[in-house]
């Protein structure tokens, strides 16, 4: 359940950020940069996005 819970929130987060690039409110440094931490704080070892 748990693991669940830290999923959805990545998701999110992720998806947030997509939006804030698509709209041009940061860059693509930026956004790879923050999902790089993103993936470091929610133990994502795999990008299955890219």
């Amino acid at each position: 359940m748990i693991e669940k819970k830290r999923l959805l929130r990545y998701s999110m987060q992720l998806s947030m950020l997509r939006q804030l690039l698509n709209k041009k409110l940061i860059s693509e440094f930026e956004y790879k940069k923050i999902k790089k931490r993103l993936m470091k704080d929610y133990n994502i070892v795999s990008d299955i996005t890219a």
